[in-house]
């Protein structure tokens, strides 16, 4: 029997090869001789650099760069096996996993740090990068990460505009005479799950500022400043980003990545997928068991068990999808290659609870669905 486990992290639980691992030791307790296939997945956050190092080789380089409060710490970023495609993950160096709750403020917070992480890739000799922008704290548009580059955004005084979001509406001059240059001559593919336009309501700001630690009153702020932002962008150099579906990933940092970095962006986990070749696996399986800490409605959009699925159903393979809990609106997610949906949370318990005992529970949830399966496929 051959099983492919191709999972999504389990957000601030465990990671992709975590979650993959104790499901593989859920089949081997009742199927020891299954032939499995280990593939941690990302849809372009979390997860990316883990998912392309472990699925095409290369190396982890670790650099010292700004958290989003511009403090020191040691963030690293992935170099593929060709010696020139760069691998960054966004959250490692302007995520919400570096902030502890009472820090997160989207009017402070800045990407500057993914922008050095930019810089060494170029330093290191990449003339491509490939990027995942889920997960930041940021609400800056990208301005952060441009500014590491050389740029310089300037406000009425001829001043630098503090980092973050909050001091958008003071800008008043875009200063590219010393951005590096090397952009002109790097590939660079943004791996982005949302299509998010910069700002309105839809935008940036208002949909995901909230979770970033912004207050009602800080989203409006925001946006207003993200919209002049793009008024600036447009003044500049030409481009209009207002309305790019997108642009405002991570934050607005899209933006900045379409604007100046010349990025090309693209559905995070059809980028995955086809990087690594999964299909090639995929297509000789018995089974897939994928995964992720929460499905909804959304996970039908362009997340990591909508794409296994697909491609799962391409070549009439069955998709055992795992989950910490099951939101509203997935009927539909039967017609796109799921077979069963299972919550691995077997009792009431509390949130905390379930994250601390999550490895067993995914063993154990795994390990009855295959006494299930099992049971019913003596051929097997």
């Amino acid at each position: 029997m051959k099983i492919v486990i191709a999972p999504d992290s389990f957000k601030e639980c465990l990671s992709a090869r975590q979650v993959a691992s104790n499901i593989a030791l859920g089949i081997r307790k009742i199927a020891p001789n299954a032939e499995i296939y280990e593939i941690p997945i990302s849809d372009g956050g979390e997860g990316v650099l883990e998912a392309l190092i472990n699925g095409v080789g290369g190396r982890r380089i670790s650099v010292s760069v700004m958290d989003p409060l511009m403090r020191l710490i040691q963030a690293e970023y992935g170099i593929l096996k060709d010696g020139k495609t760069a691998v960054i993950e966004m959250a490692k160096a302007s995520g919400l996993e570096l902030l502890k709750e009472p820090e997160k403020n989207p009017l402070i917070t800045t990407t500057f740090g993914t922008g050095q992480l930019i810089k060494d890739a170029l330093d290191k000799g990449c003339n491509k990068i490939i990027i995942g922008i889920g997960g930041s704290a940021t609400n800056d548009g990208g301005v952060g990460m441009v500014r590491a580059l050389g740029a310089k955004f300037l406000d009425d005084q001829g001043e630098e505009i503090p980092e973050g979001g909050g001091s958008l509406g003071r800008l008043t001059t875009i200063d590219l005479s010393n951005f590096d240059d090397r952009i002109q001559n790097c590939e660079l593919i943004v791996a982005c799950d949302v299509s998010n336009p910069l700002s309105g309501a839809n935008g940036a700001s208002m949909v995901y500022g909230g979770q970033k630690g912004g207050s009602m009153e800080d989203l409006e702020f925001l946006d207003r400043n993200l919209a002049h932002y793009a008024t600036k962008i447009k003044a500049t150099i030409g481009i209009d980003v207002a309305q790019i579906p997108g642009a405002g990933a991570a934050g607005g940092t899209g933006a900045g990545l379409l604007a100046f970095l010349k990025g090309q962006l693209v559905n995070g986990i059809e980028l995955i997928l086809q990087t690594i070749k999964i299909e090639e696996f995929i297509k000789q399986a018995d089974l897939v068991f994928t995964g992720e800490g929460k499905i909804d409605g959304q996970t039908l959009h362009g997340k990591t068990i909508s794409g296994i699925a697909a491609m799962a159903k391409k070549h009439e393979v069955p998709v055992i999808v795992l989950t910490g809990k099951i939101g509203e609106g997935i009927d539909e997610i039967y017609n796109i290659g799921v077979s069963a949906v299972f919550s691995i949370v077997n009792q009431p318990m509390e949130l905390k609870v379930a994250i601390d005992q999550a490895p067993v529970l995914i063993q154990d949830c795994t390990k009855n669905i295959m006494a299930a399966i099992m049971s019913c496929k003596t051929d097997l």
